[in-house]
């Protein structure tokens, strides 16, 4: 399968309260790194990766992000799915289920960014017969994104809340890999993709929810300080490059 047959959905319609004192009003994946939008960068990376269309999951300041993507064209077949009320992570891509026509499919958050090998991602999630695989990296402090708990040939087997110490784990890059039929399986209703549904799904799919893990670091730009970093941190995480 190649990645030009995947659809992904990028999940770009959050509030983003923790940079509002930074970015002001604008969605938060369009506050500007560079002298482009933040989305822009992830953008240009699936492509060169070998996607070829995107779902944008928009919620607040829907229309900044659609009229942008209308009139700047990145080299992608832009979809937009709308949410007329905060559906949350998991609502979000549930929202957007009209929308994707491949059989398996990426969901990501918009305000992340990390040098996936995208074709191996695939490959990893295919030959595991997995359902649903989580992108997932280890980090020497975990206390601020909780952990992940992986098992033999990297099965996903549970999950562990944030903690007040520092400590190392597996934590979630944010980018997931799913088999069609799993939105099938999600309510029809707000929620967080993270704290609802990923937690049940260890006992309901068993080994066939895995994480991919990556040594590749990661950027999301979900405050002020990481997100004033972001343009280094950027080319630092993109060492690895996309694929010519």
């Amino acid at each position: 399968m190649q990645l030009s047959a995947v659809d992904v959905v990028i999940l770009c319609g959050g509030l983003g309260t923790r940079l509002r004192s930074t970015i002001g009003e604008s969605q938060k994946t369009m506050a500007t790194v560079g002298e482009e939008p933040f989305l822009n960068k992830v953008l240009r990376y699936l492509k060169a990766e070998g996607f070829s269309r995107v779902i944008l999951a928009v919620g607040y300041q829907a229309q900044q992000v659609k009229d942008y993507y209308c009139n700047h064209d990145l080299g992608l077949e832009i979809e937009f799915s709308f949410e007329e009320t905060p559906l949350g992570t998991g609502g979000a891509i549930q929202n957007a289920k009209s929308l994707v026509k491949s059989d398996v499919f990426f969901a990501m958050n918009g305000d992340c960014f990390c040098a996936l090998d995208y074709a191996e991602f695939l490959k990893f999630h295919l030959t595991r017969e997995s359902k649903a695989t989580l992108s997932v990296v280890t980090i020497a402090d975990s206390r601020e994104y909780g952990t992940i708990i992986l098992g033999d040939k990297d099965v996903i087997q549970g999950f562990e809340e944030k903690k007040d110490v520092a400590g190392g784990g597996f934590v979630n890059v944010g980018a997931y890999c799913f088999n069609k039929e799993i939105l099938e399986m999600m309510p029809q209703k707000k929620f967080s993709i993270e704290r609802d549904f990923f937690p049940l799904l260890p006992a309901t799919l068993k080994d066939r929810f895995c994480g991919f893990v990556v040594d590749n670091e990661f950027l999301d730009i979900g405050t002020p300080d990481r997100y004033s970093n972001a343009e280094d941190i950027i080319r630092k995480v993109s060492r690895r490059g996309p694929k010519a």
